[in-house]
């Protein structure tokens, strides 16, 4: 069979982030099908480039993966939709070949993506495995679709939906991505390269989407393996100098994050690092083997300002324990960034004020404010209707404070989330998640060492 593995994922914002996911189906479909990898992360027409790619390589399966459902500044929450939507369109204006839809945002609302935006078939969840099996079974033109894990497909106007037979991957008997195939633009002009040393979330956050993407079993991979893929990596793309650990959370638990530490260590890892970590198990040892292992920086889900919020959204932890995080990072030398997430569902104008102030005391390295988005708001605009006056009263807040805090970024609004700003500590050689630059880019602006591509202003 020829096979179309389709990237749609567009966003470089603030960083291009390569599909790791659709690599690994990539490698693990067998090697005696024709494959085309067509990504379209950095392509100005994207439907006319699918299009071209579709009808010179005519494919018996268009498989598309599907990163976010939402845009990654939260605006316009239904634009991704539409935009796969229009993919979906140009692929069977350009191919008769059945479409199989899958990739993490899909895998956040199967049932209602599939109705949506009308693919063949689905994969919810991991995978490598159900789309070696679908494609066996769609190039043996034999029933099987019913013993696919996870599949989601029609019978004539009925959708059927698989319930997940056979359990979770064993990550060691995954083939290796192969970074080759990657646009030189992720290393040469973003400089940042992703890895998994786990997959799985045993949390219970109130609004994540992990666990429902990766399962709540964790499964661990070797601490070896993992970095052999990280020098791997950097064979295939000498221009990579940052890479991130995409695990949900990197130090839980903590004694796998340790052996991932010391094995780079062992192996003089040179390149910087960033990650991941939750204050729920967070200690000193923790924080000096990553630093010495080069670590560059830890991006902490705080998420809320006050004990009663945290426990509302399930996180496990209190205001105390982030506390306790920002001085052990401190104490290591690690810049710590904390997320937060506010106008969650029943929380108050003064819920978030609450949660403004316990940044400002908290004072980390770089503080990042999400406004809150559920992802069934792309599908039902009126949930966003009936948000849209907290969530107002929540920009004018923040909007007012803009010029207090210069290290905190804020999606919806532009703050320190702007195309120019990425681009000006790019071009001045500071690569990595843009939030461990901002108080050096804040406090070098009057020296003008960003010459080529000065700061904007901040803007509300």
């Amino acid at each position: 069979m020829k096979i179309a593995f389709v990237s749609g994922n567009q966003e470089k914002m603030p960083n291009a982030v390569a599909p790791l996911g659709l690599l690994y189906v990539i490698a693990s479909t067998p090697d005696h099908h024709e494959k085309e990898f067509i990504d379209l992360c950095f392509e100005s027409d994207p439907g006319a480039v699918l299009s071209d790619r579709l009808a010179a390589f005519r494919p018996d399966l268009v498989a598309i993966s599907m990163r976010n459902i939402q845009n990654n500044d939260y605006a316009g929450v239904s634009d991704n939709l539409d935009y796969y939507a229009g993919l979906i369109r140009q692929s069977r204006s350009s191919s008769t070949a059945p479409i199989v839809l899958g990739g993490a945002g899909f895998s956040v609302m199967p049932v209602e993506l599939m109705r949506r935006l009308q693919p063949d078939y689905g994969i919810a969840g991991e995978g490598e495995r159900a789309f070696r099996q679908l494609v066996g079974v769609i190039e043996g033109g034999a029933s099987g679709l019913g013993a696919i894990s996870a599949l989601h497909y029609w019978d004539g106007d009925r959708l059927v939906v698989n319930p997940r037979q056979d359990g979770f991957l064993d990550l060691s008997q995954l083939p290796s991505p192969d970074r080759t195939l990657l646009h030189a633009g992720y290393y040469d002009e973003f400089g940042i390269d992703t890895v998994q040393t786990k997959r799985g979330c045993s949390l219970h956050c109130a609004y994540c989407s992990y666990p429902i993407i990766e399962g709540r079993k964790i499964r661990l991979r070797d601490p070896e393996s993992v970095v052999d893929e990280m020098f791997a990596a950097l064979a295939a793309h000498p221009s990579l100098s940052h890479m991130f650990i995409v695990d949900s959370v990197f130090n839980l638990p903590m004694t796998h994050a340790k052996a991932v530490c010391r094995e780079l260590i062992a192996r003089d890892w040179r390149l910087p690092w960033t990650c991941y970590a939750n204050p729920i198990v967070f200690d000193e040892e923790f924080a000096e083997l990553a630093a010495r292992a080069g670590c560059a920086g830890m991006e902490i889900g705080s998420d809320a300002g006050s004990n009663a919020l945290l426990d509302k959204l399930k996180k496990g932890f209190t205001v105390d324990h982030v506390y306790r995080l920002r001085d052990i990072c401190a104490a290591a030398g690690i810049p710590d960034c904390h997320a937060f997430v506010v106008g969650t569902t029943g929380e108050t104008i003064d819920d978030v004020r609450q949660t403004v102030e316990f940044i400002a005391d908290l004072d980390p390295h770089s503080a990042i404010i999400n406004i809150w988005f559920d992802d069934y708001e792309a599908l039902a605009p009126r949930l966003a209707d009936e948000r849209r006056q907290l969530r107002a009263d929540i920009e004018a807040l923040l909007g007012e404070r803009r010029h207090e805090f210069l290290n905190w970024s804020i999606p919806a609004l532009g703050i320190n989330f702007d195309e120019k700003l990425f681009t000006a500590l790019r071009r001045a050689g500071l690569r990595g998640p843009p939030w461990q630059h901002l108080r050096r880019g804040h406090r070098n602006r009057r020296q003008s060492v960003l010459r080529q591509a000065p700061f904007p202003p901040v803007r509300g």
